[in-house]
């Protein structure tokens, strides 16, 4: 049989379209689950309007999810501001890295292995440096979601605070650093540390620069201990949802250095009427609450008198008439914002005074 030159240039390419066709068509294909798949466990306060997308906003949010695959590849959205998280695959540790208007980093996971496999998403920079939408994963197609394990915690811990709380700067060098995000890591803050050594489920609500009267941020404490987002606009959220069995609050470093800083006269009756009002509107949501009012980790929760004194009379007040409420006063504190060792020893006493406490007894790990 005879072919012309154009009838085997026309087969050529026939042949090469079939090829390439069957080439895509025998290469694998992922899979993708989404956020609201009942596999993902979310460990928070999210911001879930739309179940299929939701905002993680708060430091020390967690997602978890178990799966049978060689790799799991993470797809997120709509990044505000800096996002940092650790993901964390049968003792791996990854950095993701999510900054707006730049390619998210650190996403995929792979070479994980045949079996069974849990991924653990550590949000570890603070809320008010950026939140990022989590839509799901992608799975090889050969590869599948498995029903996840919740932790079996002892007792469940909620920190609310300040910088010192969130863990910002902890990771810097000998200067505090405002630009990148990813050394302000949560995961060794001295609450996720205390919360680690009593197997406690953790949460952490902290904003840097808040203070209770007067402070660096525009927002208050008092105006958004429940709210979804770090602002005294947004929705609220269902603290009903989530009741700690212990929460700790450490407020005042701000109001103090601010008060320095702009030569004012410190707030006194307005920090101190605050601070009650503060522990009120808790003690309201969650009445069986065991509460622990902090102070100290950095100056002015240690050195300063113009805070100790007012922090000393709120305190008075407070346990005058609320007989679940104690006080913790840190002897170690850092001249810059707490380092990684800083937070281990407060930690360290902390742990070890919780250990010593009546309410803690039945859950205390000795």
């Amino acid at each position: 049989m005879m072919f012309s030159v154009r009838s085997l240039a026309l087969l050529l390419v026939a042949l090469t379209v079939a090829s390439t066709s069957f080439v895509r068509a025998a290469a694998p294909a992922s899979t993708f689950v989404a956020a609201d798949d009942p596999g993902f466990v979310y460990e928070g306060r999210f911001d879930q309007a739309n179940p299929a997308a939701p905002v993680v906003v708060w430091q020390a949010s967690r997602i978890r999810v178990a799966f049978e695959g060689d790799s799991i590849a993470l797809q997120f959205a709509d990044a505000k501001g800096q996002s940092f998280f650790n993901a964390q695959v049968d003792g791996r540790t990854q950095l993701v890295a999510l900054r707006e208007g730049r390619p998210a980093e650190g996403t995929s996971l792979s070479g994980l292995g045949a079996g069974r496999h849990e991924l653990v998403l550590f949000k570890r920079s603070e809320a008010s440096a950026g939140t990022v939408r989590f839509r799901g994963v992608e799975l090889p197609s050969d590869a599948r979601l498995l029903p996840s394990e919740r932790p079996s915690y002892r007792l469940r811990m909620q920190f609310f605070g300040d910088s010192i709380t969130a863990g910002a700067c902890s990771e810097d060098g000998a200067a505090d650093q405002w630009a990148d995000r990813s050394t302000h890591n949560n995961v060794v803050s001295y609450g996720a540390l205390t919360a680690a050594a009593f197997q406690a489920d953790y949460r952490n609500i902290a904003v840097s620069g808040m203070g209770i009267a007067i402070g660096w941020t525009e927002v208050k404490a008092g105006q958004m201990w429940d709210r979804i987002y770090p602002s005294a606009d947004s929705p609220r959220a269902d603290v009903a949802s989530w009741v700690p069995d212990v929460l700790f609050i450490n407020l005042g470093e701000n109001d103090d250095s601010f008060s320095t800083a702009k030569h004012r006269p410190f707030p006194v009756d307005d920090y101190v009427n605050g601070y009650v009002a503060l522990v009120q509107s808790f003690r309201r949501a969650w009445p069986d609450v065991q509460i622990v009012i902090l102070r100290g980790g950095m100056f002015g929760g240690s050195q300063s008198e113009q805070l100790r004194k007012p922090w000393e009379k709120a305190v008075a007040q407070i346990e005058a008439t609320d007989p679940h409420v104690s006080h913790f006063v840190f002897t170690h504190w850092a001249s810059t914002h707490p380092r990684v060792a800083d937070h281990r020893a407060m930690a360290d006493e902390l742990i070890a005074w919780l250990r010593e406490q009546p309410f803690m007894k039945p859950a205390a790990i000795r």
